[in-house]
């Protein structure tokens, strides 16, 4: 972790920690659970205030060691309403890890299992957005690593109720200030709670001047005062649970699937062929971030996909094929670049390193002409095994989606000949290439390519100007890339410019390529942006939403603007930063976020 983001812990002779930044303890001493229950816990009206709720939102300052998510999780699992979705959003500009938070969730063992599950999904120290996910309390925390400020103005979900952690306002000043109650304010629903520990003048005037109504309460142990507050209004309704449809079962479709299940709605996909029919129909695929050593966004927005993605598929059981990718040298710059990119703060520790020529020709078995970037989080997988598991969450329907209609009752398919497939609320078009005709208006373009595979050659996965990847039988190689060329199948051209290209840089690779027997081949179009940014979000009025635009970095984008475009289609938490959200948007050309022009 970076000097400037350590927590800077200090272990007292009772074993309780300390923060060495900010002179102040990170719980009481008599009892940190009880105090965290009466002052946060029951300061927000809990279990009360969630009763009849079908989601609840709570967002907290200052996560600390996790313990009050730790009390909140054990109380939701045992008092929460039935079926309901917890989501959490917490602010942490000093991340402990791990085993710092281990060492002091020890201390509470009637909270081993909540404590546990925060530790298995326990986040890397890095700056931006983290999704924990904590499907045996149906509920997601959403850990921003940085500054409370910063945070609050990136932040699109609306809180319930408020945990005011941070260490007291005499030692942390920014953690209270204006512009801090202000995001607190505009990211609270309506008839939100607010709890805190201090009573400091400045904090309850800056809660009143913004419509909460703030109260002293008794305080916990040696503390003789705490606040509560309310927002006055009334509470927001339940919303009609709205019906799905995904049209495409490629990966952005399973993704989608998954995303509006986790969030307790079953999609229905809708699929021309069978899924994987498009470019999630090869045997392998690299799961690969965008590399980008000068837009911090870009790079932001690619690291947190990549984390996200290699946490997702390394729970389905056959997906992962090879752990990490060797990216090796192009050209003369590249050393520079990569230099670069492996010091961006965006990365976890190990994540991302040089390799020097030696160490490359140590990995890939053969000479190498230059060094290379380790990319450790990134892999090689294969996507049959995620389309089955991630598509088991929706209804699936084989039918040719020609059209996309608004009616009084929701969005209308359409199939060739105008007849409705289906209606439904939401409808999201996830359909690659085939996205262009249901949504002409927005900026997409083909690539065809064509990759190849053999049996029984095996190598690590390895990226160029061409890659190769394992597909736990052999290996797959490629790709071809024609702009602007939609129609054709394998020819054995193109199967001559992959080898070529696999020769020009790893010659004895290609010579087993060669010698290995039949190579099987297959074409798909992948549809790319002016930017080369996905399109994730609003297409249209109502309802209409695309995740597209993915060019060849689907595998590792799909999974994170899923949960976003999902998010959004239902008004739950996103993920995603606002200032990423905005360089996705599917319309950015027409709001100022970015060069999408149609």
């Amino acid at each position: 972790m970076a000097e400037d983001r350590a927590p800077r812990l200090i272990w007292t002779e009772d074993g309780s920690p300390r923060s060495g930044r900010f002179d102040d303890i990170y719980f009481s001493r008599e009892d940190g659970l009880a105090e965290t229950r009466a002052v946060f816990l029951a300061g927000c009206g809990l279990p009360g205030a969630w009763l009849g709720r079908t989601r609840f939102c709570v967002g907290e300052l200052g996560f600390g060691t996790g313990l009050n998510i730790a009390a909140l999780l054990d109380l939701w699992r045992r008092e929460g309403p039935p079926g309901a979705r917890l989501e959490i959003f917490s602010v942490e500009a000093f991340p402990l890890a791990r085993h710092e938070a281990a060492r002091a969730l020890a201390a509470w063992p009637e909270l081993a299992e909540a404590a546990g599950a925060l530790l298995d999904a326990w986040p890397a120290t890095t700056p931006g957005f983290h999704r924990l996910d904590l499907p045996v309390f149906n509920a997601t925390l959403d850990l921003a690593v940085g500054d409370a400020g910063w945070a609050l103005s990136q932040w699109t979900g609306r809180a319930d109720a408020w945990f005011l952690d941070g260490f007291a306002p005499s030692t942390n000043p920014g953690m209270w200030s204006d512009a801090v109650l202000d995001g607190i304010a505009a990211r609270s629903a309506p008839d939100a709670r607010v709890a805190t520990f201090t009573v400091a003048g400045a904090v309850r005037r800056g809660l009143a001047a913004r419509g909460f109504v703030v109260e002293k309460r008794p305080g916990h142990g040696r503390k003789r005062e705490r606040l509560e507050a309310r927002l006055p209004g009334p509470a927001s309704a339940p919303r009609p649970t709205p019906t799905v449809a995904v049209v495409g079962a490629g990966i952005a479709g399973a993704a989608l699937a998954r995303a509006f299940a986790v969030l307790g709605l079953r999609a229905t996909v809708v699929e021309a062929e069978r899924p994987g029919a498009g470019g999630s129909g090869f045997p392998a695929g690299l799961v690969t971030p965008r590399l980008d050593a000068g837009d911090g966004d870009i790079a932001a927005l690619y690291a947190q996909a990549l984390t996200r993605a290699a946490a997702l598929y390394a729970g389905i059981p056959g997906a992962v094929v090879g752990a990490g990718v060797l990216q090796l040298e192009q050209t003369p710059r590249d050393a520079g670049r990569f230099a670069k990119v492996a010091a961006q703060a965006i990365w976890p520790d190990g994540a991302m390193a040089v390799r020097d020529a030696a160490a490359c020709a140590a990995q890939i078995g053969e000479p190498a002409t230059g060094g290379g970037l380790w990319m450790g989080e990134a892999m090689a997988i294969r996507p049959a095994a995620v389309l089955e598991t991630w598509l088991a969450d929706a209804d699936r329907l084989i039918a040719t989606a020609a059209g996309i209609a608004r009616a009084d009752d929701g969005w209308r398919l359409l199939d060739p000949s105008g007849a409705v497939i289906l209606t439904a609320d939401i409808v999201v078009i996830a359909a690659g290439w085939g996205a262009a005709a249901l949504a002409p208006d927005l900026p997409l373009a083909p690539v065809r390519g064509q990759a190849d595979w053999v049996e029984g050659v095996a190598t690590g996965p390895v990226a160029w100007g061409g890659y190769a990847t394992p597909t736990g039988s052999g290996l797959l190689f490629g790709a071809t890339h024609d702009r602007g060329e939609t129609g054709g199948g394998p020819t054995a051209e193109a199967s001559a410019r992959n080898l070529a290209t696999v020769a020009a840089r790893l010659p004895e690779l290609a010579a087993r390529i060669a010698a290995a027997g039949p190579v099987q081949s297959r074409t798909a179009v992948r549809a790319t942006t002016p930017d080369r940014l996905p399109l994730a979000g609003a297409a249209g009025p109502d309802g209409l939403f695309i995740l597209g635009g993915l060019g060849s970095r689907g595998l590792c984008a799909a999974p994170l603007l899923a949960e976003h475009v999902a998010a959004l289609a239902t008004g739950a938490s996103s993920p995603l930063p606002a200032g990423l959200a905005a360089r996705v948007a599917p319309l950015r050309n027409a709001i100022g976020g970015g060069p999408c022009a149609t």
